[in-house]
């Protein structure tokens, strides 16, 4: 067994953390390290980022052709399969397809309230 050969420091005792602990000192430190500063902007954990002041025509245009690029994808997928593993890519390229459906009709619905 091998000893250290600096001193250890003494346990304190309880009275001392108690005083430590009402210490404002103490306190000013742990609020400092331990406490969320709330002005603070959170951090941006996005992989991307969409543009600032981006229309909602603008977002759904881009929406609607990052949706054919998936479908695109899903259905090579598909094809490249047999069985379960393609009866599962066709119906991702099946749910794609109506969601992308569903970003045009917005669309159209956004230009028919523009022109009218």
């Amino acid at each position: 067994m091998m000893t250290s050969p600096y001193p250890l420091p003494a346990t304190p005792e309880i009275n001392e953390l108690l005083d430590m602990r009402s210490s404002g000192a103490a306190q000013r430190a742990l609020d400092y390290y331990l406490k969320e500063d709330m002005s603070a902007a959170p951090p941006n954990d996005a992989l991307f980022s969409i543009k600032p002041g981006i229309s909602q025509e603008e977002a759904l245009v881009h929406a609607s052709e990052l949706l054919r690029s998936a479908a695109a994808t899903a259905y090579e997928s598909a094809s490249n399969h047999q069985g379960n593993q393609r009866d599962l890519a066709f119906s991702v390229v099946y749910l794609i397809d109506m969601a992308k459906a569903m970003v045009e009709r917005s669309l159209r619905v956004s230009q028919t309230q523009a022109n009218g």
